[in-house]
């Protein structure tokens, strides 16, 4: 019996699963399609900045993903499997957690207080164990930001960037694997902004995936792997960061078109407002 040859036909390249699908998802408020047929993907250790005009659909359609407001119709896969998120519950179940602007801490509180909040370790005894929080606190933000010395302070007394290590500590610690963050640098200054920007490259390291919704466009250029813009509840396109100039994300942004529609008048007006 011959021995069949070996096979010179290369295997088939690993097909990588996103950590995150939106599929066709559609919104309405009323008559209104505040998200039409919106189809985004995120994969580990990615960032896909978010980005559209006021009125654009981006948060509403984040919301989706969030649980705080389940699409009309569409699906959500997470590793490539059907997913329902009625609420925000069913997504913490999922690994995915919001960042919002207002961080949502509670500013007379310290930073183990705020990561353990609503989910506080209690002693054998029925005690509040804030020896074991504060430890584990310690861990995840110095992982994060290893200069963070601050655990005892209410956050009201700490500045913005490390405000948010502590959001984002209460996320990754309860096994978070993708995050929605929502203007994280929003009112911050360059010196807090350059330590958010670390904390995204740290948690990108990590594995850990998101999607930055900012009207920042040097921080979404500064940050992201990909960029997809919305126009009018539409997606306009999903571009490679490296692949796209800024003037030609913001024809996207401000005329809804892809950068291959853009006429050499639309980039040459739209350098000169300076983006």
């Amino acid at each position: 019996m011959l021995t069949p040859a070996p096979s010179t036909t290369p295997d088939p390249p690993t097909q990588r699963i996103p950590l995150v699908e939106l599929r066709n998802i559609q919104v309405s408020f009323g008559g209104v399609r505040a998200v039409d047929g919106v189809t985004i993907d995120l994969y580990p250790g990615e960032v896909v900045g978010l980005v559209g005009g006021n009125g654009a659909g981006k948060t509403t359609l984040m919301r989706t993903l969030s649980g705080a407001r389940p699409p009309d119709s569409g699906q959500i896969r997470v590793d490539g499997q059907p997913s329902t998120i009625a609420d925000p519950r069913a997504a913490k179940a999922l690994g995915i957690e919001t960042i919002y602007q207002t961080l949502a801490l509670a500013d007379n509180l310290d930073a183990p207080a705020n990561v353990f909040l609503g989910r506080e370790l209690t002693s054998a005894a029925g005690a509040l164990d804030d020896a074991a929080m504060e430890s584990a606190t310690r861990k995840v933000i110095t992982r994060l930001n290893p200069n963070f010395k601050s655990f005892k302070m209410p956050v009201l007394r700490l500045s913005g960037g490390q405000r948010q290590a502590v959001a984002i500590a209460r996320a990754i610690h309860f096994n978070a694997r993708a995050l929605i963050m929502d203007e994280p640098t929003a009112a911050l200054g360059p010196a807090e902004t350059a330590q958010v920007h670390n904390l995204i490259r740290q948690l990108q390291r990590e594995g850990i995936g998101i999607f930055l919704v900012s009207h920042d466009i040097h921080d979404v250029f500064d940050l992201s792997d990909r960029i997809s813009v919305m126009y009018h509840g539409r997606l306009v396109g999903t571009v490679n960061k490296q692949d796209v100039t800024t003037e030609e994300v913001l024809g996207m942004i401000i005329l809804g078109k892809p950068p291959t529609k853009l006429t050499p008048q639309e980039l040459a007006e739209l350098r000169g407002s300076g983006g």
